[in-house]
């Protein structure tokens, strides 16, 4: 089997996720994706012609976000039409999951040219939500209305699952908050010593003006005290049901773990932030790139998906680890850097303590409680985060994964070259 390279990764600076006050908010999604497209073609004086595929992750594929973004995107970015372009959905996982698809067609020796990334624009995800649930279609829940499915694996809603598993886990909102805080600090630490400057590209508008340059989410004036004054935020939904007539949320998992005793933990400071971001990855053989004067930066080790308990929902990244590590024929203790999403803070707490790992390698560089989570998008961010922090401190190896809705988690391992 051949190999596959990571020539180069790019994303945006992630917007606030509100329409009207996030920079990116008034942008079409097309249009920031193919901010990053670009920017990955101009970087590296890209023949687009060769690109075999556009691998695209986006969740709510809804209203703009609909449709196949990955051709339509390439397209408005300029690259060739004989550039494929597809869209995928594995929830929060999406990029990842582009990122191990690209890898896996090129080691096949299928592919030779590849970007792999994703976006979401959960401002307008917010604001077309609320439009549909104004005229009477609301969401009908995780498993889209089936009583069939929701009998057989009751999913819930994604916050109460991470109170959920504090309570399993005995996991306090005080060792949580400490997350948090930490987050924020690693976070601020980065941005104002340029350790995201490498990847993180300037969003123009036609003419050229600035429309975003800078992360618009961290709170960086973060403190414990502050945090514990903030009230849980899904306390109110405990006792709704997905649809109407149904189960509520809590009993949906009580159904599986009655004997849970829930209680509200989580709330904004502690939990990942709502944003608009887009992010690209960039992968070639081994042959292409020496043929092209394309320098890898970085060599695809090992990739898994996984799944999980769906009810639960958030407890996939601790075996997606565990998978992608034996595939690599590698221990914990060879990896440098992990980037685990911080969808929620129980899912990294419980990610630490279950491997007992070094907490200074586990986001060193924040995360998405301080940057925000572009869902579909966050993955390729992390995979581009954790290769130049690998190039900053001289690591060698570098891990990726993160939860997805539905009880899943993709992870990949990376070799910095």
């Amino acid at each position: 089997m051949g190999e596959a390279y990571i020539i180069d990764a790019v994303r945006t600076p992630r917007g606030l996720g509100k329409m009207g006050k996030g920079a990116l908010s008034q942008m079409h999604p097309e249009h920031l994706s193919a901010s990053v497209l670009a920017a990955l073609k101009e970087r590296n004086n890209l023949n687009t012609a060769d690109v075999d595929d556009v691998i695209w992750g986006v969740s709510a594929g809804m209203g703009l976000q609909a449709g196949d973004i990955g051709r339509m995107a390439a397209l408005d970015a300029g690259y060739d039409i004989k550039a494929g372009g597809v869209t995928l959905n594995r929830f929060c996982g999406s990029s990842i999951t582009c990122t191990n698809f690209a890898a896996g067609m090129i080691m096949s020796g299928m592919h030779d040219l590849a970007v792999a990334g994703g976006m979401e624009m959960l401002s307008y995800v917010n604001y077309y939500g609320q439009k549909m649930r104004e005229a009477g279609l609301g969401s009908s829940g995780m498993g889209a209305g089936n009583p069939r499915l929701q009998a057989k694996h009751p999913q819930s809603n994604q916050g109460i699952c991470a109170d959920a598993i504090a309570a399993m886990e005995g996991i306090t909102r005080e060792d949580l908050e400490k997350l948090g805080v930490e987050s924020q600090r690693r976070a601020d630490i980065a941005i104002k010593e340029g350790r995201f400057a490498k990847s993180t590209i300037v969003v123009r508008d036609d003419e050229g003006n600035v429309i975003l340059d800078h992360e618009e989410y961290p709170r960086p004036e973060t403190t414990l005290e502050g945090l514990a004054q903030i009230k849980p935020a899904f306390e109110m939904f405990y006792n709704m049901p997905p649809v109407q007539g149904g189960k509520t949320f809590v009993e949906l998992i009580n159904q599986v773990y009655p004997d849970v005793d829930i209680k509200p933990i989580h709330h904004v400071g502690i939990s990942s932030g709502v944003v608009d971001g887009a992010a690209a990855i960039l992968l070639a053989s081994k042959d292409y790139a020496e043929k092209h004067g394309l320098k890898p930066r970085a060599r695809i080790v090992a990739m898994a998906e996984t799944g999980d308990c769906p009810t639960l929902m958030l407890n996939a990244p601790v075996p997606a680890a565990q998978k992608v590590l034996a595939k690599a024929g590698l221990t914990k203790d060879d990896i440098d850097v992990w980037e685990v999403n911080e969808a929620f803070a129980v899912v990294v707490e419980k990610f630490v303590r279950d491997l007992d790992l070094d907490r200074a390698k586990v986001n060193p560089n924040g995360g998405s409680i301080a940057l925000g989570h572009p869902i579909a998008g966050t993955g390729a961010i992390l995979i581009g985060t954790a290769l130049d922090e690998l190039e900053r401190t001289g690591g060698r190896y570098a891990l990726i994964t993160m939860c997805a809705a539905g009880g899943m988690a993709p992870a990949i391992i990376i070799e910095r070259i």
